[in-house]
């Protein structure tokens, strides 16, 4: 989901509370606060040699001892609007970032209403190989934009 798609939700649901629901099926704590709002970039070049970035926009929560604690979705969209310039366009995917035990980062998958609450599913993020044309005969790596596939063919001697 962008930020496009997560402001819409919490402008069309102001006062109702936010839960996010982890890919186990739990939740992050009700009384969760959001410290920041950060644009992440990073740049990076693969194992192949191919340079590449990834941006998002982060969303960090914390959990505290305040149980009583609850964010309803206008204060959160609030928020957002002091982010100003901080991020460049609203086509940024965002993420979460939790801490429990390790800190981890979710993309936001979709928003509904459950039990009253502005829900949003939290997803999974996974490691890859961005080089796998290189490094594996037979497979394609994922193209980075404007770039078309890299493929190794068996026998070509290219890995």
């Amino acid at each position: 989901m962008n930020i496009t798609a997560f402001l819409a939700a919490l402008r069309s649901n102001p006062d109702k509370p936010i839960s996010l629901l982890l890919p186990d099926g739990g939740f992050i704590p009700a009384h969760f606060h959001i410290t920041e709002v950060g644009h992440v970039m990073k740049r990076f070049i693969d194992c192949g040699g191919t340079r590449r970035t990834l941006e998002t926009c982060l969303l960090q929560t914390w959990v505290h001892d305040d149980l009583d604690h609850r964010l309803l979705a206008g204060k959160l969209a609030a928020i957002f609007d002091k982010a100003g310039d901080v991020l460049p366009h609203h086509d940024l995917p965002v993420e979460i970032e939790y801490e429990d035990y390790v800190v981890a980062q979710f993309p936001v998958e979709s928003a509904e209403i459950i039990d009253g609450a502005l829900t949003f599913r939290l997803g999974l993020k996974h490691t890859d190989c961005l080089a796998r044309g290189i490094c594996l005969p037979g497979e394609c790596a994922p193209a980075p934009k404007a770039a078309p596939a890299q493929c190794c063919t068996p026998g070509s001697a290219c890995c």
